[in-house]
């Protein structure tokens, strides 16, 4: 066998043992006579001591060697005269006898050791990448917490099952990767973009309690936290209510951190209507680990002579503020900053206050009245070397744009750096349609089968489809949305007027759901359920800022894969084999 131990295993209490190990070459020290090799495995660092007087041609040999090449190495354990603390095995060495190079390292790409800023590099050597110690350990984090995920899933009853990865293409908010069928030809699969009909086609076959660790793909832009292909906990159960959702969820997730980090979480988790969630924080996934809420200023400027905000509020819309505390001291750039962002989502500016040596500084306090500004004073607890942003508009866009502006102050003055705080959070009772302008239509928040709230019904058949409200629920951790799901429609009747309301004819119903909505004739149950994105809680568990630092494999931010040079083009015989023709705009 190749070795006895792994390089992380032999302690004060081997020694005097023999010893065989096996690895590579991470550190290489010739001082002359002796020589010292630091051998790493994926458990650990042994050092190596090569002695002349002892066997000079394996020392010889040692000398050779380089960082990376692989070798096998059997010898006596000695106690270190210097021990290491730092290092389990930092009390003993290996004192060589014998040695075996079993490859040879070429020119390195970049070190072990350190930290490449090339990202781009790095994945073009991820096999080399993964090698070095963090990222071996992001991938050991993943697969403890995919393994308590299955063992707690396991425990309640639930079953591991697959669904297709070739599928049927149909709307599900991003684009869809296609597959061009060689057998049919003029048709294509879709790569799923999430197994939600199929769950739900699981709960009409009398499943009941169904899970996967699925694989799914979204032709989509890509930022930090998204991938074309990802991995989602995809759960579904039978005769389920959202509190019992709520419950396994919180259980499954006390159960992975207590697998992954060694800590227990609170449970139950607080919880927020989306309505809240957007007039506290102006998002629908806040982080609260800092407070600067947004406060709503109708009732102090309902009477204002200033234009900007009377003129919002006499439109239905609403004038709000955050205080930015004791960040007066903005510079002129980072104010500049943050109106280019509030533009961006929105605004037609951005109205501000500094309180500075005991003055307002503002181009617009001229237009408040002694009366407003006390009663802004008394709202806002402004005090000395505050900041006060506005966001006057709809009630939405001024939501919006206050919420985006808080994240971003709260960064510039790094209110959540080096926090240990698990802040989970319940977002419920979403908005179950939007109006696309662009389109003219209205469509679904979630996804056609998401199912209105009871009371709410009523509305959608009144054509009051901006009112309703969805059965739907996210949860977030720290202002990162980890999962999200709904219970789900499973009445022929309703869904008809939920796709009645969504503009979509018998004819497109048929031609894209005529599969499911045949099922819910033949005695569909109530169903729900939910999706956790893997790769999304395994950075936040990480303490990663991608998820490309928790994948094995994972594409750069233009969807390539450096390592193998895909996509790439394929033989035209290949394509002419699936009737396809290539038509490539090189402009």
């Amino acid at each position: 066998m190749y070795r006895t131990h792994h390089c992380g295993q032999l302690r004060a209490s081997d020694v005097g043992a023999t010893a065989k190990l096996a690895g590579w070459v991470h550190m290489h020290r010739n001082l002359g006579g002796v020589v010292f090799i630091d051998l790493r495995d994926r458990e650990g660092l042994t050092q190596l001591v090569f002695r002349p007087e002892e066997n000079l041609p394996v020392t010889e040999l040692a000398r050779t060697l380089r960082q990376e090449d692989v070798i096998q190495v059997s010898g006596r354990v000695a106690a270190r005269i210097e021990s290491n603390p730092n290092l389990p095995t930092g009390g003993i060495e290996l004192v060589a006898g014998e040695m075996r190079i079993l490859n040879r390292a070429g020119v390195l790409p970049f070190p072990v050791d350190g930290d490449p800023a090339n990202e781009d590099l790095r994945l073009s050597y991820r096999y080399f990448d993964l090698r070095r110690p963090q990222l071996s350990r992001n991938l050991r984090i993943r697969h403890r917490i995919t393994k308590a995920t299955r063992d707690y899933l396991d425990a309640q009853g639930f079953v591991e099952i697959e669904t297709p990865i070739l599928s049927k293409s149909t709307p599900e908010g991003a684009r869809d990767f296609l597959v061009p069928s060689r057998i049919t030809p003029g048709t294509f699969y879709a790569l799923p973009q999430a197994p939600q009909q199929y769950k739900q086609l699981l709960m009409v076959g009398g499943i009941e309690k169904y899970f996967q660790i699925a694989k799914c793909f979204r032709d989509e832009d890509l930022r930090a936290d998204r991938q074309p292909e990802f991995t989602q906990i995809d759960i579904e159960a039978s005769f389920v209510v959202p509190e019992e959702i709520f419950t396994l969820v919180e259980g499954m997730l006390a159960a992975i951190f207590r697998a992954s980090r060694g800590v227990e979480i609170s449970t139950p988790f607080p919880r927020l209507t989306y309505h809240e969630a957007m007039e506290q924080f102006g998002t629908d996934k806040p982080d609260r680990r800092f407070a600067m809420h947004l406060v709503d200023l109708a009732g102090v400027f309902a009477g204002s002579s200033f234009k900007m905000f009377r003129g919002a509020l006499d439109s239905s819309g609403a004038v709000k503020a955050i205080n930015a505390r004791q960040f007066a001291g903005i510079t002129t750039g980072q104010l500049e900053d943050l109106t280019a962002m509030a533009k961006h989502y929105g605004a037609k500016g951005l109205a501000f206050i500094k309180v500075e040596d005991g003055e307002w500084k503002s181009p617009i306090t001229k237009f408040f009245t002694a009366e407003e500004k006390a009663a802004l004073t008394a709202k806002l607890q402004i005090e000395e070397g505050d900041l006060i942003l506005f966001a006057a508009d709809q009630w939405e866009i001024a939501c919006e744009v206050l919420g985006r502006l808080r994240l971003r102050v709260a960064e510039l003055q790094r209110l959540t750096e080096n926090s240990d705080t698990l802040d989970f959070l319940w977002v419920t009772e979403f908005p179950l349609m939007e109006f696309d302008t662009a389109g003219n239509k209205w469509n679904a928040v979630h996804h056609p089968f998401t199912r209105p709230k009871a009371e709410d019904v009523s509305l959608i058949e009144a054509g009051e489809f901006g009112k309703a409200r969805a059965e739907a629920y996210d949860v977030v951790l720290n202002g990162v949305e980890i999962g999200g799901g709904s219970i789900r429609i499973h009445e022929p009747e309703l869904q008809a007027k939920m796709f009645a309301a969504l503009g979509v004819s018998e004819k497109d119903q048929q031609a894209m759901f005529g599969h499911i909505l045949r099922a819910f004739r033949l005695g569909a149950p109530p169903h729900g359920g939910i999706a956790m994105g893997l790769d999304r809680l395994v950075m936040l568990i990480c303490g990663e800022q991608s998820i490309r630092e928790v994948m094995a494999f994972p594409k750069n931010n233009r969807g390539i894969d450096l390592m193998s040079q895909s996509p790439s083009e394929v033989n035209p015989q290949q394509l002419r084999e699936l009737r396809v023709e290539l038509i490539v705009d090189r402009d």
